[in-house]
């Protein structure tokens, strides 16, 4: 099997005189424009709606109280982020609107203040960290998932060690919920944790987002001692994330399953590989 060996030969790559502050900046921006406004729109079933062009040109007005949310992100004020979006629930303000209005714009707000260097990465952290709450509070419904017919597939979803963006971890989970799944977003930060969480359950996917390029070349340590390790000896791995938009790669060099930052696609390979991690069930 072909191995990452850290050179990305012919494959698209990122300057290398970039900064990593520079990387990183880069790939938030990337999350907010080509993952997480289509995951909010796919995973509230806008996409039956709206077409992808549609989509990417879609700019609706944010609510009056998008600045003080947004402020209230950056300074981490948890109280006034929810008090605020308690209020909008309280109005009869639908969940879709606040995801479409309030917290995507915010997101991509944020990311270009760090862009300008106007905000720090703790800001942008903490704003992201205190959306990801709101996101998962607004989903809520749907933790437990519409009971499918059969066996209910079991997923965690984490970043890779080095990353702490789990807004868009937190959407694909909310797509998974919808189709029935189990899913645990494991925020633990080094490679020892996330392995130790995957012993401690049965899980029949785990996904992996990777932002950075740097994270690639401890990739296939971590996919090996986490499928070593499961406490499902057939668990599935799926890859995501920005650095996969920017460079094009395939999981066997990583000792993954599959790579995919699409929607459609993801939901896809949670159903396919779920039938098959159980040999029951092949």
């Amino acid at each position: 099997m072909p191995q990452f060996s850290g050179s990305l030969g012919s494959a698209k790559r990122l300057d290398h005189s970039w900064s990593a502050n520079d990387e990183c900046k880069d790939s938030l921006q990337k999350v907010v424009e080509e993952q997480l406004i289509p995951r909010l729109l796919s995973s509230q079933n806008y996409s039956a709606r709206l077409s992808a062009q549609d989509i990417s040109d879609s700019n609706p007005e944010p609510f009056p109280e998008f600045n003080e949310f947004t402020q209230a992100c950056r300074e981490g004020d948890s109280l006034k982020v929810n008090k605020i979006v308690d209020a909008l629930v309280d109005q009869g303000v639908v969940h879709e609107r606040i995801f479409l209005e309030l917290i995507t714009p915010a997101a991509r707000h944020l990311g270009a203040l760090w862009d300008k260097d106007l905000c720090s990465f703790t800001e942008v952290t903490c704003g992201l960290a205190l959306m990801h709450q709101v996101t998962y509070r607004l989903g809520y419904e749907f933790r437990d998932g519409p009971q499918a017919e059969g066996q209910q597939a079991h997923v965690m979803l984490c970043c890779a060690p080095g990353s702490m963006h789990f807004l868009g971890a937190t959407i694909v989970a909310d797509l998974f919920r919808r189709e029935g799944a189990t899913v645990v977003i494991e925020i633990s930060s080094t490679e020892q944790e996330l392995v130790r969480a995957a012993a401690n359950e049965w899980f029949d996917v785990i996904g992996i987002s990777v932002a950075l390029e740097a994270q690639l070349l401890k990739l296939p340590e971590l996919i090996a001692r986490l499928k070593k390790s499961s406490g499902n000896p057939h668990a599935k791995v799926l890859l995501g994330g920005p650095i996969f938009m920017l460079i094009d790669l395939q999981p066997e060099i990583f000792g993954a399953d599959a790579i995919s930052n699409s929607p459609t696609e993801v939901v896809a390979l949670l159903k396919r590989f779920a039938s098959k991690s159980d040999p029951k069930l092949s």
